[in-house]
C-alpha cells in the first residue's frame, strides 16, 4: 500500500472515530443532563480533559507514543485559548436562546475561511465556497429555531466564535509547522487546557445554573455516566487534533455538522425527540453541500499534490541537468553542481501523522 492510500485510509479512519466518539459522548452527556439533572457542562469538561491527560500519560510510559516537547510558552497559550473558547461557548449557549447558538456555531467556517484567507493566504475555490454555503443552508434549516437577541450574549457568541477559530486554525499550524503528531500535541496541551477549566469551571456553571457543583448529590447512576462521559471524552478529543491535524479547520467544521445532523436523528430515533418536515428537509440540504464539499476538497487535493509532485521532479532534472563546466574567458574551470544550485525541497508535503 502506497504512502498516499494509507494517508487517505488514517484520513478516513479519523473521521470515523470522530463521527462515532461525538455522537455516543452527546447521547451520554444528554441522558446525564437531561434524565439526571446533573447540569455542570464546564466543570465536566475539565474532568474529561484531566481523564484524557492521564489516559495519555499510561500510554507514553507504555511507549505507545514518542514525547516530542517544543516551545512551552506556545503550548501554554495553546492550551488556555482552547479552555477559554469552550467557556465562551457554554457562556453563549447559557445567555442566548437555542436558535441564536446554532447560529453562532454556524459562524466558526465563515470565520475560520476568513481568517485562514488574511492571515495564511489560503485560496477556497468557489465551488468550495458554494458547498459549504449549501452546508450551512441545510444546518440552518434543520436547527435553528428562533434568534432571541441580547448585547451580553451576542458579545459572547462573538468572543466564542473567534476564539474557537483561532484555537483550531493553531492545532493544524502547530502540528504542521513543530511536525508533531496529534496524540504529542494534546498530550502537552490537556494540562492547560483541564488547569483552565478546572478553575472556571465552577463559577461558570453556577453562574449559569444556580448550583453547586460540589454539592450535588452524586447517586451511583450518576458517577456511572460521568465516568462513561469521561471514557468517551479520550477518543474525542483525540479524534478532534487527528481529524484537524490531517484534513484543515474548515473540515473539521464540516464534520461537526454532520455530527448536528446525525444527533438529531439519534435523538429522534432513540429518545423520541420532536421531528418535523423542516428538520429533515435541512439534514437532505446540509447532506448534499457536506457530499460536494468532500467530492470538490478531495479532487483539489489530488491536483495538489499532482502539481507538488511534478514541481518536484521538475526541479531534480534542472539540477541534474546542470552544466559541469562553465567557460570564462579561457579554458574550462570544473565547478560543483550542487554547490552553484542546491536542491529545493518541498516545504508544503502533508504531515504524515
Amino acid at each position: 500500500m502506497g504512502e498516499d492510500a494509507r494517508f487517505q485510509l488514517g484520513t478516513v479512519g479519523a473521521l470515523s472515530l470522530s463521527v462515532v466518539s461525538s455522537v455516543s459522548i452527546v447521547i451520554c452527556n444528554k441522558a446525564l443532563i437531561s434524565s439526571l439533572g446533573f447540569t455542570f457542562a464546564t466543570t465536566l469538561t475539565s474532568w474529561h480533559l484531566l481523564v484524557t491527560f492521564c489516559s495519555l500519560h499510561v500510554a507514553l510510559l507504555m511507549k505507545l507514543f514518542e514525547h516530542k516537547p517544543f516551545d512551552a510558552r506556545l503550548v501554554m497559550g495553546f492550551g488556555v485559548l482552547n479552555g477559554i473558547s469552550i467557556g465562551l461557548l457554554n457562556l453563549s449557549l447559557g445567555f442566548n436562546s437555542v436558535g441564536f447558538y446554532q447560529m453562532t456555531k454556524l459562524a466558526i467556517i465563515p470565520c475560520t475561511v476568513l481568517l485562514e484567507t488574511l492571515f495564511l493566504m489560503k485560496k477556497f475555490s468557489r465551488k468550495i465556497q458554494l458547498s459549504l454555503a449549501i452546508l450551512l443552508l441545510g444546518v440552518g434549516i434543520a436547527t435553528v429555531t428562533d434568534l432571541q437577541l441580547n448585547v451580553l450574549g451576542s458579545v459572547l457568541s462573538l468572543l466564542a466564535v473567534v476564539t474557537t477559530c483561532i484555537a483550531q486554525i493553531m492545532t493544524n499550524t502547530i502540528q504542521k509547522k513543530f511536525k508533531v503528531s496529534s496524540t504529542q500535541l494534546l498530550y502537552q496541551s490537556c494540562p492547560y487546557q483541564a488547569l483552565t477549566l478546572f478553575v472556571v469551571g465552577p463559577f461558570l456553571d453556577g453562574l449559569l445554573t444556580n448550583q453547586n457543583v460540589f454539592a450535588f448529590k452524586y447517586t451511583p447512576q450518576v458517577l456511572i455516566f460521568i465516568v462513561l462521559s469521561c471514557l468517551i471524552s479520550v477518543s474525542v478529543n483525540f479524534s478532534t487534533f487527528l481529524v484537524i491535524g490531517k484534513t484543515s479547520p474548515v473540515t473539521y467544521q464540516v464534520l461537526g455538522h454532520l455530527k448536528t445532523c446525525l444527533v438529531l436523528v439519534f435523538g429522534y430515533v432513540l429518545l423520541h425527540d420532536p421531528f418535523s418536515w423542516r428538520n429533515i428537509f435541512g439534514i437532505l440540504v446540509a447532506l448534499v453541500g457536506m457530499i460536494l464539499y468532500s467530492y470538490f476538497f478531495t479532487i483539489e487535493s489530488q491536483q495538489k499534490a499532482s502539481e507538488a509532485s511534478a514541481a518536484q521532479i521538475s526541479e531534480v532534472k534542472e539540477s541534474e541537468s546542470d552544466p559541469l563546466l562553465t567557460v570564462e574567458n579561457g579554458p574550462a574551470v570544473a565547478t560543483d553542481a550542487a554547490a552553484t544550485k542546491a536542491p529545493v525541497w518541498s516545504s508544503d508535503k502533508d504531515l504524515r501523522a
